[in-house]
């Protein structure tokens, strides 16, 4: 065998393992890609199945709704009802302890919201708040810097500060 061609098996053979070891690689990379898209077709379901879970919930919910206001519906007309057998002989009690005058016409019964047709009193007339003026306190005669001005004291003596303790 000639160097040539053992030198061109040598070749062949270092890019024989190079495609095994891209190979190998690819494969690896390809297992990962099928995991990911087992993975995210799994996610698919449950998210599918969630959404169906949501949906049947939403229906059992718009039907507890509209029976619920059936329900208050009923209950409301039963109240409406209550309110007029029980307005009806308070109106007639109401009639009947008002004296009448003739020619008058009875006033209908007060309403809950008959203070919104009612004038307004008048207002009253607003007064300045009173004025205080500052007190004067009694201060001490003696100012920081009155002692800047005065003749020199005769040394060796103590003297007292104008305004200070005793």
């Amino acid at each position: 065998m000639s160097i040539v061609a053992l030198s061109m098996n040598i070749v062949l053979g270092l890019l024989l393992v190079a495609a095994l070891g891209m190979g190998w690689r690819l494969e690896r990379r390809l297992k990962a890609l099928r995991s990911g898209h087992d993975d995210f077709a799994k996610a698919v379901a449950d998210l599918d199945a969630a959404a169906m879970r949501a949906q049947a919930g939403l229906m059992a919910l718009r039907a507890a709704s509209s029976e619920a206001e059936e329900n208050l519906n009923v209950r409301i007309a039963a109240a409406q009802a209550l309110v007029a057998e029980l307005e009806r002989p308070l109106a007639e009690q109401l009639a009947a302890a008002r004296p009448r005058r003739h020619g008058a016409v009875a006033a209908p019964p007060a309403r809950d919201d008959d203070w919104l047709d009612r004038p307004s009193p008048p207002a009253r007339e607003r007064t300045a708040p009173a004025r205080f003026e500052p007190q004067t306190t009694p201060r001490s005669r003696a100012r920081i810097d009155d002692d800047l001005f005065e003749p020199e004291a005769v040394s060796g003596r103590l003297r007292a500060i104008p305004g200070g303790r005793l």
